[in-house]
């Protein structure tokens, strides 16, 4: 028996043949041309391709596991659209007089290189992302597509040096028992879909071919990783793996039982949903209903803009499984930092104080109109409430009731019937708590957003790791707006 100690990022453990996961990096050899458009155009080609490959693949990742963890893929979509990325690359082409594989594969090491000099572990983690691209767009230029993983006939615990997302992804979940790598921290892509997954993961394990094969226990609680555990050790862990499933088991049994606090408090709990997939969880594990379905993986990681058809279709769906209960849906709410090709919006110095949500919505009335007609016209199949992020005036809520009353006229004039519904607001920002009292009367309900409330009380940018220390929603601040919003 051997211990190996890493680091845990996913909880959990599993006990399995440890499976040593390779795949073999090809060398780029850079060659030399005298067609100088043809390699440009090859570039090209390979960028649209792998462009409509990682939509899908956002797609797909969104179904399965919901739109935050799909975001990685459209991430990848602006590293492929980076102009600065792009033009090294065709500058290389041309100057250089190189074929394309030579480009891509200098750009890639150029700025994974950037990322991995960096110190703040978050963006150190973002060269897998650029390395990930890279392979993507060389696979297209050599002509081939998504290579196939290792098949496996039982389920194993998956060892590698590192993975990257769109391996991850590709993998059957039904066929891995635990993620290990040697690189990788708990902001990695691996870590991030592990935990997504509910499968156990370790980083910072160095290992050797030698160990493909043999028997492992992956504890998720201590970081360990025991090669070959003796009887007794082995005994232990599958005890502490049973008491895990006696512990889901009893989760289990509390469906269908009331929400209620110990000393008697009652409260219904709703689920946070980003896909149609998580809208069945959600009924599966007792939700009282919805109270945020995040409609952004209809738009994100798509080349055009989802018609009205194809949103009414995914609403209609939401309220019909839901079958009667509450289902709030959050109309479109991106920004600068979150978007794709289509929305055409210029860049931002400060995109969480820049156009979103429904002030992008309000500029681009052809867009939110659309999304209006699908929701409304879904209000017939269900128990429907409309929400509206990023709220801090009254005017906003009339422009905002303004466009919908034209939709109801439209819809009728069309002969297309609609059901009721609520319409409410996200309490996010302090603005909109200062006048919370007013905008109670312009709506049906408030949803307050703590994680933009405390980063705009706070003036903490909740996506910097650095000041983690800082971002507290419990600061007193934080709970004193809370306290006044309930009241107003």
């Amino acid at each position: 028996m051997k211990k190996y100690q890493g680091k845990s990022v996913s909880e959990g453990i599993a006990i399995g043949k440890l499976r040593v996961y390779s795949r073999e990096q090809r060398i780029i050899e850079k060659r030399r041309t005298e067609d100088v458009d043809r390699e440009l155009g090859r570039f090209e080609d390979a960028r649209a391709s792998v462009a409509l490959e990682l939509s899908q693949l956002y797609q797909e990742t969104a179904r399965k596991a919901g739109d935050q963890v799909a975001a990685i893929f459209q991430g990848h979509s602006l590293i492929l659209q980076d102009e600065v990325v792009i033009d090294f690359i065709r500058e290389m082409i041309r100057t250089q007089k190189v074929d394309a594989e030579s480009a891509v594969a200098a750009a890639g090491e150029k700025f994974a290189g950037v990322f991995e000099q960096l110190d703040d572990p978050y963006f150190k983690e973002r060269a897998a992302d650029v390395k990930d691209v890279k392979e993507r767009v060389l696979r297209k230029l050599r002509g081939g597509s998504e290579e196939p993983d290792q098949e496996e006939e039982e389920p194993v615990i998956l060892i590698a040096r590192e993975l990257t997302p769109s391996q991850t992804v590709c993998m059957d979940p039904s066929k891995i028992l635990g993620f290990v790598t040697e690189l990788g921290s708990a902001n990695s892509h691996v870590a991030i879909l592990s935990r997504a997954m509910g499968i156990a993961a370790l980083t910072g394990i160095r290992f050797t071919e030698e160990m493909d094969g043999k028997l492992v226990v992956l504890d998720g609680f201590s970081g360990e990783l025991i090669l070959e555990p003796d009887e007794t050790s082995l005994a232990g862990y599958q005890e502490k793996q049973k008491g895990q499933e006696e512990r889901q088991k009893l989760l289990a049994e509390l469906r269908g039982k009331e929400d209620v606090t110990a000393d008697g408090r009652r409260m219904d709990l709703f689920a946070n949903v980003g896909s149609l997939e998580e809208v069945k969880r959600a009924l599966e594990n007792d939700a009282r209903g919805i109270g945020l379905f995040r409609t952004e993986f209809l738009y994100l990681g798509k080349t055009d803009f989802p018609s009205e058809e194809e949103q009414f279709q995914a609403y209609k769906e939401a309220l019909e499984q839901m079958e009667g209960k509450k289902v709030i849906i959050r109309t479109l709410d991106v920004g600068a930092d979150k978007q794709t090709d289509y929305l055409q919006m210029e860049p931002e110095a400060n995109p969480a104080l820049g156009c979103r949500g429904i002030r992008l919505c309000l500029r681009r009335p052809d867009i939110f109109k659309t999304q209006l007609r699908a929701l409304v016209r879904a209000s017939a199949y269900g128990n429907l409430g409309i929400l509206y992020p990023m709220i801090i005036s009254v005017d906003e809520i009339r422009q905002i009731k303004a466009l919908v009353n034209e939709v109801k006229a439209e819809l009728e004039e069309e002969g297309i019937s609609y059901g009721t519904f609520e319409q409410g607001v996200m309490i996010e920002t302090p603005a909109a708590v200062m006048i919370s009292s007013a905008l109670a009367k312009e709506v049906d309900f408030f949803s307050i957003g703590t994680n933009d409330l405390t980063q705009y009380t706070l003036a903490v940018d909740r996506q910097d790791v650095k000041l983690d220390d800082l971002f507290d929603p419990r600061h007193p601040a934080v709970m004193e707006l809370i306290r006044m919003t309930v009241e107003n």
